[in-house]
């Protein structure tokens, strides 16, 4: 059994966030070889049920960079790990510290509840709420399985590397997203929840196939036993992966999986 682990934004998706028509022709072939596709993505339950649906892809969703796991078939969601308020306060209070003029949000999965100074819209976000305060922020009810952290300047390996040394007990990492910054609880990342999949399964790193474009991919990339950047990734991502195809743009995917099940591919113009 071959797994396909695929990242949306920038990988799947094109710039436009639709799907091509060629591309929804070659997932449709891949699952009807008997594939498992599994989409890896740093979006949260919401977003991807919208954006699966529209590229017409079904099965499992690993979601918020590995710390929850969708069924897309059934609608049930599973929350592998997540951060309690204390923690996720805590670690604002490093961030802050590190990166001056951030502002937070926490993503509950479902909501995304935003802090003082939050400026960034999702798009056709539905599911928001306001915090007057950090104090409000913190108080709320539950865990959140992402922080998020947001700046007008540019998030540089550097900031990075910078958290990740001053957070070593937790998950930092950044997936394209302008100023953001995204931190989950420890062993969260999506090699661990798709790795837990596959053994369930009964799958091994050598029967997975897997794309990506940003930093949050990487630990799935490396992996995989076949792992694949597009052209348009990041260029630690085109250093470490084994193989890179053509952009998000290009049909970069649909190329590898026509290549890997011996399709003959019709050039089907995008659409």
């Amino acid at each position: 059994m071959i797994v396909v682990v695929v990242d949306l934004d920038g990988t799947l998706l094109r710039t436009d966030a639709t799907i091509s028509t060629r591309t929804k022709a070659a997932f449709a072939m891949t699952r009807a070889q008997g594939a498992r596709v599994v989409i890896a993505t740093g979006r949260p339950p919401r977003f991807t049920r919208v954006l699966a649906a529209e590229a017409g892809l079904s099965g499992v969703a690993v979601c918020a960079n590995g710390a929850v796991v969708l069924d897309l078939g059934t609608g049930d969601v599973e929350v592998l790990a997540a951060l309690t308020m204390p923690a996720a306060a805590a670690a604002a209070k490093v961030v802050a510290e590190t990166m001056p003029g951030v502002a937070f949000a926490v993503e509950t999965g479902e909501w995304a509840v935003t802090g003082p100074g939050w400026l960034r819209r999702a798009s056709r976000e539905t599911a928001r709420q306001e915090a007057r305060s950090l104090d409000d922020l913190w108080a709320r009810d539950g865990s959140c399985v992402k922080l998020l952290a947001w700046t007008p300047a540019a998030v540089t390996d550097a900031v990075l590397d910078r958290l990740r040394r001053r957070l070593p007990e937790l998950s930092v990492t950044y997936s394209g997203a302008a100023g953001m910054v995204e931190i989950a609880a420890a062993g969260v990342s999506k090699a661990a929840a798709v790795a837990r999949l596959c053994e369930r399964w009964g799958a091994v790193p050598a029967d997975v196939v897997a794309f990506g474009d940003m930093p949050n991919d990487l630990p799935v990339l490396e992996w995989a036993g076949t792992s694949v950047a597009v052209a348009n990734a990041h260029p630690l991502v085109l250093e470490r992966a084994g193989r890179v195809t053509a952009s998000n743009d290009d049909d970069g995917v649909a190329i590898v999986l026509e290549e890997m099940f011996a399709a003959e591919p019709d050039v089907v113009p995008s659409a």
